[in-house]
């Protein structure tokens, strides 16, 4: 193969809007087909952006031996559930995050992955490979700050939809799961390592049952990392990473626009540098890395123990919330 064909499940507006045309403008992958439960919607997604073949069902494109892997946007009860189905009929899986709504399902996952060695499960943290995150990492690194001590991130919108599914505690909503988990996984990616204690608060909306604001702190050894995610709260994303020498301040670091550069404030002793990145689509990235692991049968680029130990962090805050106390993580 010179290219895989995807197949996308569900008409989830991430897709449509982000990760398909991400699909469409990569250099290894083509948006072979799409499917809905209702295959209307599966028609008009696909004369919008032109894919060839449409699927009355999510089982159907499952069938479809021209289809080499699958992305899933399904609601987040649904991550796991589709992606063992996608696995055991011979698919590759790039699912959106959070990979499930505890560990012990995202370990169900695994142990079915494992069944399937020459294929690839892994859950779309899209911001990890865009090149500002590579640098900044990368001065890191290369003791550029020092020390790392602290990570201060947030990242909130405002959503009061009575009929949008991160409002819905049985489809896995709530700010936490939905963006707190970026915080938690940018934290785990730059310390490159596992957090060793974690603190949480939450407050809990009293419609729709979800978090709409929760704040963290995550210790590892040598540092913290402290976060604020809301659901109700004014559009903002801003991310501090500060050192025993120095700092880098990332503007935009979760939704990268794909039309325009981006920019990250380098300080250290000899002053401030910034350090512009080129326009990219961090969505084609993120298809283009994961295909490239499958079409050079090469390790993908993170694996789905990445997505567990992202998933214990989130467990572990609720649990802070609930019994009011730091809790360790093994």
């Amino acid at each position: 193969m010179e290219k895989i064909n995807w197949g996308i499940i569900s008409t989830a507006a991430i897709g449509l809007d982000s990760v398909i045309p991400g699909i469409i403008k990569s250099k290894n992958g083509v948006a072979k087909g799409i499917a809905s439960r209702e295959l209307d919607r599966a028609q008009s997604a696909a004369d919008k952006l032109d894919i060839p073949k449409i699927y009355g069902s999510y089982e159907e494109i499952l069938e479809d031996d021209e289809i080499d892997a699958i992305y899933i946007p399904l609601p987040n009860h649904l991550h796991v559930e589709y992606s063992i189905k996608a696995l055991k009929a011979g698919k590759h899986v790039l699912s959106e995050k959070p990979i499930g709504l505890s560990v012990q399902e995202a370990q169900k996952l695994k142990t079915e992955s494992e069944k399937h060695p020459d294929l690839k499960c892994m859950e779309a943290f899209m911001y990890r490979h865009h090149p500002q995150w590579q640098k900044t990492k990368h001065i890191i690194q290369d003791g550029g700050i020092g020390e790392l001590e602290t990570i201060q991130s947030e990242f909130s919108y405002f959503n009061k939809d009575v009929n949008d599914i991160r409002n819905n505690p049985d489809y896995g909503g709530g700010a936490l799961m939905d963006i707190g988990c970026y915080s938690i996984s940018i934290s785990r990616f730059l310390y490159d390592q596992e957090p060793t204690k974690v603190w949480g608060d939450q407050e809990i909306d009293p419609d729709f049952k979800v978090d709409s604001l929760t704040q963290g702190v995550l210790e590892f050894k040598g540092g913290k990392s402290t976060f604020t995610c809301g659901t109700q709260l004014f559009d903002h994303q801003r991310v501090i990473v500060l050192g025993t020498q120095g700092k880098i301040e990332i503007e935009i670091p979760f939704n990268a626009p794909i039309d325009q550069s981006t920019r990250i404030w380098y300080t250290s002793e000899e002053g401030t540098e910034e350090i512009y990145t080129k326009a990219v689509d961090q969505y084609t990235l993120q298809v283009e890395d994961f295909a490239e692991a499958i079409l050079k049968s090469k390790e993908q680029p993170y694996s789905l123990d990445d997505a567990i130990n992202n998933m214990k962090t989130i467990e572990a805050i609720v649990q802070s919330d609930a019994e009011d106390q730091w809790i360790e993580l093994n």
